[in-house]
């Protein structure tokens, strides 16, 4: 009878609903757009807490899972390269393994790994030393983005007094111009978008042109005639540039949307005086 009373007051205490407290060490999530590349990183966020941290509750020359609880995870929407290493699109579990002058870092394409137990080293995509630097103290641990162009960024973690930085680089131009040659159709609009975008890039000129002229093919207009108008004036062509640009004027005067109108007058007197 009292072994059945017992067993009865453990299954009641098992089903009480238990209140929803802080977690030591909250979940925090931190994303960033770097081009057409998301980053995007999972972690748990321990604290310092009084606690000395590095050397000893982060113990140096042994691996760490880079956060608490579950092993920090890092994803990527596109290839990438850290660090200079090839990494392609996928989640990857982020390793530490910390020094007193520098840190190995690695991603480990064994994403779901409960902290350090079961890591196989032959699943490493990339493993690579840098060096932390020392900033003002920060209570929590986190992980934020620093820098960021259309091509780079710094995942930077920072905790007590320590910053490390993990540098980030996509080829956001191959990207492009893989979702030009994807997205460009019968339309005019789309041509006229990627060769305007070569153009104010620093891009392929022939190909900005080869863009145009089929944009223009499909529908001349005031704007695709202006793009082609800048394309050769980047060219040196300004006379061939004039002659665009003075036909873009012609169709936007006619136009209901015409609001380039002053950028392309201004265009057409500079060209006219150098042609």
């Amino acid at each position: 009878m009292l072994a059945f009373s017992t067993a009865s007051a453990t299954a009641t205490f098992a089903q009480q609903q238990q209140p929803e407290l802080p977690a030591p060490s909250p979940a925090a999530t931190v994303k960033q757009r770097v081009g057409l590349t998301d980053v995007t990183v999972e972690y748990s966020s321990p604290a310092v807490n009084g606690r000395k941290i590095f050397g000893e509750l982060v113990p140096y020359n042994e691996m760490w899972r880079t956060g608490a609880n579950m092993a920090t995870k890092v994803t990527f929407s596109r290839d990438a390269m850290v660090a200079g290493k090839a990494v392609p699109a996928g989640t990857y579990a982020l390793f530490t393994i910390p020094t007193e002058s520098e840190w190995t870092v690695i991603l480990n394409k064994k994403a779901q790994a409960s902290g350090t137990t079961g890591y196989d080293e032959k699943e490493d995509q990339a493993r690579f030393t840098t060096k932390p630097t020392t900033i003002p103290k920060r209570e929590r641990m986190t992980f934020l983005f620093a820098d960021t162009t259309d091509t780079t960024t710094s995942l930077d973690l920072e905790w007590d007094t320590l910053k490390l930085s993990i540098p980030i680089q996509v080829d956001t131009t191959v990207q492009a111009m893989a979702n030009i040659d994807q997205a460009l159709a019968a339309a005019w609009r789309p041509h006229a978008s990627s060769a305007r975008y070569l153009a104010e890039n620093n891009g392929d000129l022939a190909k900005a042109l080869t863009y145009i002229d089929k944009s223009i093919a499909i529908d001349e207009n005031w704007f695709n005639c202006w793009i082609k108008a800048d394309i050769l004036s980047k060219t040196g062509k300004n006379k061939d540039a004039y002659a665009w640009a003075k036909k873009s004027y012609d169709l936007g005067l006619k136009a209901d949307n015409f609001f380039w109108k002053d950028r392309v007058a201004k265009a057409m007197e500079d060209w006219k005086k150098s042609k």
